[in-house]
């Protein structure tokens, strides 16, 4: 790396911070979704959901009742009273619950019928249209869509799966939409590490091998994210061995077509990635750790050694991070040296 390039992504990595809330839940919180700078809701184990409406200066937890057993691994939130939650778990133990007031009521919308099932991520590309990705049934991942918010799913159909291929229910980022249309999701599992990718919603897909490491069930991708239709990010490694840092990360300029590993990587095993459109950076987090990369995931540089599980970000000034036994974090960028 030449030498001025090296010095701006030090300046960088010591400008990036994670400042620590108290989110007033000892729950393992793998779900966050920020509305804007004021607005965050976050989720976890014992049916556990948090909300805060002042940056995070105070939380709210309560528990969905008569979920007190799920483990909440996903969260999306369209505006400040509108939200979904979707626990991971077997068979019916993958449920989809919806709030249109705020969190004072909850609707349980889906309850996975089949008891091979097991829900991995969610996401939505307007308050109507949404999409789940779960564990392979019948040989292929199980794929839902909503066209009402969430009043129906469909099932769609994507390419078969490899033995022993599935996705992570690590941070609710193996799913990753974009635009009106295109989602892409990633898998792991031994000799299983592909990303798949759809233009219409789901209905007809592609798929592509990666260089990430699966030599293991717990190695493979854990996250995937895009800052254009073009380029995108994936990460992962091996959560069993997580400060092991090779063939963790990979990079696309086509869209998903083709993956390479970049020149470095992150300094572990990473279950999350994000894009800060307003600062062109990349930050990645995992249970060893935080990194950041200002040159589109070529070179990288860690900011923080903290256990976190999931990345939400609108901006480098709407950025949380969460992770086990409650933890949550506001980012902070700081200031760079030009």
């Amino acid at each position: 790396m030449p030498l001025l390039a090296a010095l701006f992504l030090a300046a960088a990595a010591h400008a990036q911070q994670w400042i620590p809330q108290s989110g007033n839940s000892m729950a393992s919180l793998r779900g966050v979704s920020a509305v804007d700078e004021k607005i965050v809701w976050a989720s976890g184990t014992a049916g556990t959901f948090l909300h805060t409406a002042d940056g995070g200066a105070t939380w709210t937890a309560a528990q969905v009742p008569g979920a007190e057993s799920l483990d909440f691994r996903g969260i999306r939130a369209i505006d400040a009273r509108t939200v979904y939650l979707m626990s991971a778990g077997s068979g019916d133990k993958s449920r989809i619950y919806k709030t249109t007031d705020a969190g004072a009521h909850w609707t349980l919308q889906f309850t996975n019928p089949d008891s091979k099932g097991f829900f991995d991520s969610i996401a939505f590309w307007d308050s109507q249209h949404g999409i789940v990705v779960g564990d392979a049934i019948g040989g292929r991942a199980e794929i839902l869509t909503t066209a009402d918010g969430g009043r129906s799913w469909q099932r769609q159909t994507p390419p078969a799966a490899l033995p022993s291929e599935g996705s992570f229910a690590a941070s609710n980022t193996c799913l990753f939409v974009h635009g009106k249309n295109e989602v892409w999701f990633v898998t792991g599992g031994p000799g299983a590490a592909r990303v798949f990718h759809s233009r219409n919603r789901g209905r007809s897909w592609t798929v592509a091998s990666t260089p990430i490491r699966n030599d293991s069930a717990s190695a493979g991708i854990f996250s995937i994210a895009f800052r254009d239709p073009l380029h995108g990010i994936i990460v992962g490694g091996d959560y069993a061995k997580d400060k092991e840092d090779r063939q963790n990360i990979a990079v696309t300029r086509d869209g998903g077509a083709t993956w390479t590993a970049p020149a470095s990587s992150p300094k572990g095993f990473r279950s999350a990635v994000a894009y800060l459109t307003d600062t062109r950076a990349w930050i990645v987090t995992g249970t060893s750790g935080s990194d950041v990369s200002t040159d589109d995931g070529q070179s990288w540089k860690t900011f923080d050694p903290g256990a976190y599980n999931a990345l939400s970000f609108l901006s480098s000034a709407a950025g949380w991070a969460v992770g086990p036994r409650g933890r949550i974090a506001r980012f902070r960028a700081g200031e760079v040296a030009p």
